[in-house]
């Protein structure tokens, strides 16, 4: 009962608002450039890692041409601005936080916490049926259709970085120099720090931790049973520290 009272608490400070017009709140321009350039740099990042060579010949009649590396070719950059708005998709709107911070992957913590009451059994009873609380909300889909109209207009832009400014910044490049020069740029520096528990947070760092976990388990099995203790010798003498079962409050289970 205590849950239920704590959720519905929750869910009264993050819907909390004066009229209609609060609940629909479109996100800015500024917003929209600091995710697109947040994914952009992400998708950058991604396709990055590969030393693929593509051979320019093809399609030349008189074989001419050269081979260039995937990773500074036009088809990299064609590929990556054309599906970069689908991405956006992916985030959730927290309406537990401020600022620019209200987007982000992941279920909310709003959401999390009336997923759990329901799957408990408790009756809850919202505007929005319970079928729809995971489907797109309409302020990202507002994002992804503002993010179509600014990856075509600033196309140049994008194109330029690519080719000359790599080591600037995406985010002062692209938006506090183009898209918002001369206007608000202050969500920009919004940073989310997170919390313990917010499985939003996790969300949003999950494919940092499989890109770490892999090189972390290849260097591991190179290795192979070097760091592993010699037979007859105990645990404690090899410096290795038993495994001690983590203490957990009610608290962190809801």
């Amino acid at each position: 009962m205590a849950a239920a009272v704590a959720a519905l608490l929750l869910l009264a400070a993050a819907l909390a608002g004066g009229d209609d017009s609060d609940w629909v709140r479109l996100p800015s321009k500024c917003e929209v450039c600091k995710y697109v350039a947040v994914e952009l740099k992400s998708a950058f990042e991604e396709t990055g890692r590969t030393k693929e060579v593509i051979d320019t010949k093809y399609g030349f009649l008189d074989g001419k041409g050269s081979a260039v590396k995937y990773t500074q070719s036009d088809i990299r950059l064609i590929e990556v601005t054309e599906n970069i708005c689908k991405r956006l998709l992916d985030y959730n709107l927290h309406k537990e936080r401020s600022g620019s911070n209200r987007f982000a992957k992941g279920m909310s913590e709003t959401f999390e916490t009336l997923h759990n009451l329901v799957h408990k059994g408790v009756k809850v009873v919202m505007d929005i049926p319970y079928e729809l609380w995971n489907e797109t909300s309409a302020e990202v889909a507002d994002l992804k259709k503002q993010c179509d109209v600014l990856v075509e207009e600033y196309e140049d832009v994008i194109e330029d970085w690519y080719r000359h400014h790599q080591t600037e910044d995406l985010s002062q490049f692209l938006c506090a120099d183009h898209v918002l020069k001369g206007k608000d740029t202050s969500c920009l520096a919004e940073k989310w720090t997170g919390k313990k528990g917010d499985l939003a947070s996790v969300g949003e760092k999950k494919s940092k931790k499989k890109s770490r976990k892999k090189k972390k388990g290849e260097k591991e099995e190179s290795e192979g049973t070097a760091s592993l203790p010699a037979s007859g010798e105990s645990r404690e003498e090899s410096g290795i520290q038993e495994e001690v079962p983590l203490t957990h409050s009610p608290a962190d289970e809801l």
